[in-house]
């Protein structure tokens, strides 16, 4: 019986409070209208818009959030559109979900709020009842028409008033309010779709800064090899050879010596190799463009670097653009037969545009193990895309667009 009770509490104030904000809402549409029309006048609304629909906005989620409280749903109406694009706003869906949302708000708050009203009032005006006697002639209370002239009418009406009171909480205040909120919910929530396009978008913006931070790790540890094993592999190698020109007189430490000290420098070179790996010094030393230009300074076939004005690169693109062109290079030069190979890099806005010629044998095939499945696995982590044009007997030209916006 208690939860009846509670139920029927929860209920009438859902309810009375719905009431109250179905007259705000009353307001707030011709409020509304009135701002639009300013976009004809002098183009004022294209200010004041958007900023009277963030109000809506906050009142559409705060009722939302009632209604999903009482329903015991979770709260979710999808991404808030962009205010700052004026187009967007009013193509968005919850923009028109809003609108509709003023529109019909008030036509079912105000007559559910009504019979909780009349719930509550039936209740509040039967502590009157007792204190007939104390009112002027003429000012009689009544009950349900029957004037309350005695003590007999007077208990009979507050019984009477009681019993309709619960009556109207226990039967018929709870799921009017329930039904109330689910109209409420389903009005404002959003769709499957936007719900998933607001997952993804999300995911996106994750996985970027994981890739940042996975990024800065990199670079992390790659300093902390150069800078600290790599420097005592290079300490150790170099006591080692002054250990065993110190031990010649007998040769077989002097053996020992020379194996371990050849061993060391192995180490070194293979670290070297890692760290390239991990993330290349000449990057963190040059930047991106005086890093081609050392790879096709080095490169035995003649490549021609041609790279436009390239502006602050966020770094997880940055090194995926030095590894795409080392590696299709790397390509042209083992794999391709290459007698010359172009690099050529732009950028256009949020895009950082690759492209690789050779005019090497071409056939190149992705289920053959070359080296386009690593780039194109590389550019993927980043949202990128990777066109491949390698029909045999050449040439081959590989075409990557990375995303670079900060």
């Amino acid at each position: 019986m208690r939860d009846v009770w509670e139920r029927a509490r929860r209920a009438c104030g859902y309810l009375l409070v719905g009431l109250g904000a179905g007259m705000v809402t009353m307001v707030m549409l011709p409020l509304t209208v009135a701002v639009a029309l300013t976009v004809v006048a002098a183009g004022l609304g294209y200010f004041a818009l958007p900023r009277w629909l963030g109000v809506v906005r906050a009142w559409t989620d705060l009722h939302h959030g009632r209604a999903a409280r009482l329903l015991g749903l979770p709260a979710d109406r999808g991404p808030v559109p962009d205010r700052s694009r004026f187009a967007a706003l009013f193509k968005a869906p919850s923009t028109r979900r809003d609108l509709v949302w003023l529109l019909l708000f008030p036509l079912t708050s105000v007559p559910a709020g009504l019979v909780a009203l009349l719930a509550a009032g039936l209740a509040a005006t039967s502590v009157l009842l007792p204190f007939w006697w104390a009112l002027p002639a003429g000012l009689e209370l009544d009950v349900f028409g029957v004037p309350v002239t005695g003590w007999g009418t007077a208990l009979t009406g507050i019984a009477a008033q009681l019993g309709a009171s619960a009556a109207l909480g226990g039967l018929v205040l709870s799921p009017l309010a329930r039904a109330h909120a689910r109209v409420n919910f389903r009005l404002l929530a959003p769709s499957e779709a936007e719900l998933l396009a607001g997952r993804v978008d999300e995911l996106t913006r994750t996985r970027a800064d994981v890739v940042d931070a996975h990024g800065a790790e990199l670079r992390r540890i790659e300093r902390d090899l150069h800078d600290g094993t790599q420097a005592r592999l290079v300490s150790i190698a170099m006591q080692l050879g002054v250990a065993e020109e110190a031990v010649q007189g007998d040769p077989r430490v002097a053996a020992l010596l020379r194996d371990a000290h050849t061993g060391t420098e192995e180490a070194m070179e293979e670290l070297r190799d890692v760290i390239r790996g991990i993330y290349p010094p000449i990057l963190a030393d040059r930047g991106l463009v005086g890093a081609l230009r050392a790879l096709a300074a080095r490169t035995t076939v003649p490549t021609r670097l041609d790279a436009g004005e390239l502006g602050a690169l966020p770094p997880a693109a940055e090194t995926a653009a030095y590894f795409v062109v080392t590696e299709a290079v790397t390509n042209a030069v083992r794999h391709g037969g290459a007698g010359a190979i172009t690099v050529h890099l732009s950028r256009e806005g949020g895009v950082l545009r690759i492209a690789v010629h050779d005019d090497g044998a071409g056939g190149v095939d992705d289920s053959r193990g070359s080296g386009v499945v690593g780039i194109r696995r590389r550019v993927a982590a980043l949202d990128g895309t990777v066109r491949v044009s390698s029909p045999v007997g050449g040439p081959t030209e590989v075409a990557v667009e990375l995303p670079c916006g900060s």
